[in-house]
């Protein structure tokens, strides 16, 4: 490159849902907000909670990116978060350290953020499951990361193959986690509310004795018979 970039840009002034719009998806199942986005919207399924019992949150997205085995990025977003906020660091799926442990995420919890979500690795995972923090990861590496930089807050980022811009409603539960973009927000909580409707009816038919889904049931029909 032609000239070294500054260690840290911050981006402020990005979008914000308002409170109720966060609330409306709060208690959400990851698995309906993806049905009532065409399928879509979870992070890679490599990324999990580090402590399942303490997966589950909801906020707007404060976004980073931390270049591989660096932390400045992810000390920026610290900075720069409100309560109520989820960290979505972007940390390109590196590997080789971890990008947070139980130090960070225990300030994070100090500062109100909601909850912490990375391609990357973390670390200490007893201190953090103790810091209470809804903390999300790709897997757990003791090794550590440096300050070095570059590291930049409130862009677009790509994470678990998932775009998530500043200001979007995150989901989280103990399966995955799920990016609401804000501009859908509205129209994904109508379909949310016929998702629940119909998870209500098909469970009702399983517990009834139901072996099969009603909508399968044409296909059978038709299908082609070899045999027998």
């Amino acid at each position: 490159m032609l000239h070294n970039p500054p260690l840290l840009t911050l981006h402020r002034g990005h979008r914000r849902p308002s409170q109720a719009l966060i609330d409306a998806f709060r208690g959400a199942q990851t698995s309906h907000l993806a049905d009532a986005m065409d399928g879509r919207g979870a992070v890679d399924w490599r990324i999990k909670p580090l402590d399942p019992e303490n997966a589950a949150f909801v906020g707007a997205a404060l976004t980073a990116h931390a270049y591989p085995a660096d932390t400045v990025g992810m000390f920026g977003a610290l900075h720069e978060a409100e309560p109520g906020d989820v960290l979505m660091v972007s940390n390109d799926g590196f590997t080789g350290t971890a990008l947070i442990g139980d130090l960070a995420a225990g300030m994070m919890k100090n500062k109100g953020v909601a909850a912490f979500v990375t391609d990357g690795l973390a670390r200490d995972r007893a201190g953090i499951v103790a810091a209470r923090l809804p903390l999300f990861a790709a897997g757990i590496s003791p090794n550590s990361p440096a300050r070095n930089g570059p590291g930049t807050v409130g862009l677009p980022v790509t994470l678990g193959g998932v775009h998530v811009r500043p200001g979007d409603i995150v989901v989280g539960d103990a399966d995955s986690v799920v990016v609401v973009p804000l501009e859908r927000a509205e129209a994904v909580l109508e379909a949310l509310a016929a998702v629940r409707a119909a998870e209500v009816l098909a469970e009702q038919r399983v517990h009834e004795g139901a072996t099969m889904t009603p909508g399968m049931d044409p296909i059978i029909a038709a299908a082609r018979i070899i045999g027998g």
